[in-house]
């Protein structure tokens, strides 16, 4: 790994600090080296709050301030050249004199999208580009997905029974099956704090009563999101006993009535399309379904669907039960095991 990769590679390191905390923002980590030391380093830690690169320059020792104009600045993403929350971080890098800036990959934010180099090599900063740009550009899969398909990012999750079942068969087991392990609905809740928001359909929130929050991990948990095309799910569920927002999906009425906010759905023949098109309107970058099986199949089936990730209790088999979604079109990325439970991941081809 060359000295470029080095420096690009705590970038992304320091870029990951943002998870869940900065979108619609992309997740952004800056390091500032002189003479191969790191004077500075920072990231966007907070929507609204300064870029990285803006923290960078704050971290720099008052002894170090004379090196500026002959350091270099590594940034995962290409700085801004507009006025947003926050002033331009390319104006900010040409007036700080940095002598070069080595860029991840680009932003394909309309407002950025090359402007920002141009306006560094406008100044006469030397500015190199594309290293580690793959890296880079799966770091914000999900900002660059929303701004380049007008979509969120879509991750499908499921516990599956070892024989491949989703759920018991109602009609003999009314109660929930538990399948996945406290060690791995950890992780879950620690995926729901990294995305903008969570979507079931009826029936999940119906048989399983869930909360829809990530009170297993700390951050801000997900904008709620519920398919109820009838209005027939009972007010005394979790879902409406806290005040945090919920958006119900629906065929009859659009109205907000306390935390809810009920959608209406003008075409039943496009409701994955109106949810997609509403999220996107509510800047929200990312949704991680969790259910129920016939939800799940049906964003597989449309292709509508980014990451997968497949929990399997391989110690677990209920022999009758409801069959867990099939997925097509997919590439395997990587496994991990907690205890008894296989997490299989997948993105969609």
């Amino acid at each position: 790994m060359g000295i470029h990769e080095q420096y690009m590679t705590r970038c992304i390191a320091l870029a990951l600090k943002g998870a869940g905390s900065v979108a619609p923002n992309p997740m952004v980590g800056a390091v500032l080296v002189y003479q191969n030391r790191i004077i500075g380093e920072g990231c966007h830690q907070l929507f609204g709050s300064p870029h990285a690169e803006v923290n960078c320059f704050s971290s720099v020792a008052e002894e170090d301030l004379h090196c500026l104009n002959q350091s270099v600045l590594y940034v995962s993403l290409e700085p801004c050249a507009h006025f947003g929350k926050t002033p331009p971080c390319a104006d900010l890098i040409i007036l700080k004199g940095v002598s070069k800036v080595v860029v991840g990959c680009r932003d394909p934010f309309d407002c950025v999208n090359g402007k920002g180099i141009e306006r560094l090599k406008d100044a006469g900063i030397e500015v190199i580009e594309g290293v580690l740009e793959k890296e880079c550009l799966d770091l914000n899969k999900r900002f660059f997905r929303f701004h380049l398909q007008k979509r969120p990012y879509i991750i499908l999750k499921w516990a599956q029974t070892a024989d491949g079942k989703i759920a018991a068969d109602t009609a003999v087991n009314a109660e929930r099956l538990l399948i996945s392990n406290e060690f791995t609905n950890t992780v879950v809740h620690r995926w729901r704090s990294e995305e903008a928001a969570i979507l079931v359909g009826t029936n999940t929130a119906l048989l399983d009563d869930p909360a829809l929050n990530n009170r297993l991990w700390k951050g801000k948990p997900p904008m709620r999101m519920v398919i109820d095309t009838g209005l027939r799910l009972p007010e005394s569920l979790r879902l409406f006993t806290d005040e945090h927002p919920v958006v119900m999906y629906n065929y009859r009425k659009e109205a907000t009535i306390g935390a809810v906010i009920f959608k209406k759905i003008s075409n039943e023949k496009l409701v994955l399309v109106e949810i997609l098109e509403d999220a996107y309107s509510r800047q929200l970058l990312s949704i991680l379904v969790e259910g129920g099986a016939k939800l799940l199949q049906s964003f597989i089936d449309a292709g509508l669907w980014d990451e997968a990730r497949v929990i399997t209790n391989t110690s677990l088999t209920i022999k009758e039960g409801l069959a867990a979604p099939v997925l097509k079109d997919y590439l395997f990325i990587k496994e991990e095991q907690l205890l008894e439970d296989h997490i299989a991941y997948f993105y969609r081809l």
